[in-house]
């Protein structure tokens, strides 16, 4: 089985204000930029849908609001959120996990590791949790994330690292890893900026 994982470069502290906001001129904003999508969604769900899980704009009121939630139908508000970051941010380069096998990330982590780099993990991706008060889905998406701290602190192990240790890494892995540099490499051009991701 194949997963992929969606990242993106968002003010984490502004994405996770409009969980529970109240804000509805902000939810019309994303319902009418997300229309298209969030249709194709619930044509995607239809299954779902028919067993009582809320449409995708239903799960972004919920998530706006702060509830309510049905606690059986998570991955719903896990996907509403996403289109927060998404609206609030900017979608990076994925190509080296997208898609990517059991195991994949596992790998990159070793390669980050061997050169040093040890304040994020792409791991951290796949068992984050998404802001309370949304109920933590059972099923995909999974979220993390990286913090502005955490990617200016990667950044700089990155950068101190010898050259000698990045060559020694698989190419693949190299590729991967200089792919989660260039996120944290953006993340401290923005700031208050850091890195999230939803795994599929």
């Amino acid at each position: 089985m194949s997963y992929a994982l969606s990242p993106y470069l968002v003010d984490i502290d502004k994405a996770r204000a409009a969980v529970a906001s109240g804000d509805d001129k902000l939810r019309r904003m994303i319902g009418g930029r997300f229309k298209q999508q969030m249709a194709h969604a619930d044509a995607w769900f239809a299954d779902e849908l028919g067993q009582g899980a809320p449409s995708r704009y239903e799960a972004l009121r919920a998530v706006v609001a702060g509830g309510p939630f049905d606690a059986a139908h998570a991955f719903q508000y896990g996907y509403a959120y996403q289109m927060i970051c998404e609206f609030h941010g900017r979608w990076l380069f994925n190509n080296d996990f997208s898609p990517f096998r059991s195991g994949w990330l596992e790998r990159v982590d070793e390669g980050l590791r061997e050169v040093g780099v040890t304040a994020v993990a792409v791991t951290d991706f796949m068992y984050g949790s998404v802001p309370a008060p949304l109920p933590r889905p059972d099923m995909l998406p999974s979220y993390g994330e990286w913090t502005a701290e955490q990617c200016a602190e990667g950044l700089a192990q990155w950068e101190a690292a010898a050259p000698g240790k990045r060559e020694g890494l698989d190419p693949e892995v190299l590729a991967a890893v200089e792919s989660c540099v260039d996120w944290m490499r953006q993340a401290r051009a923005r700031e208050g900026h850091g890195v999230v991701a939803f795994g599929h």
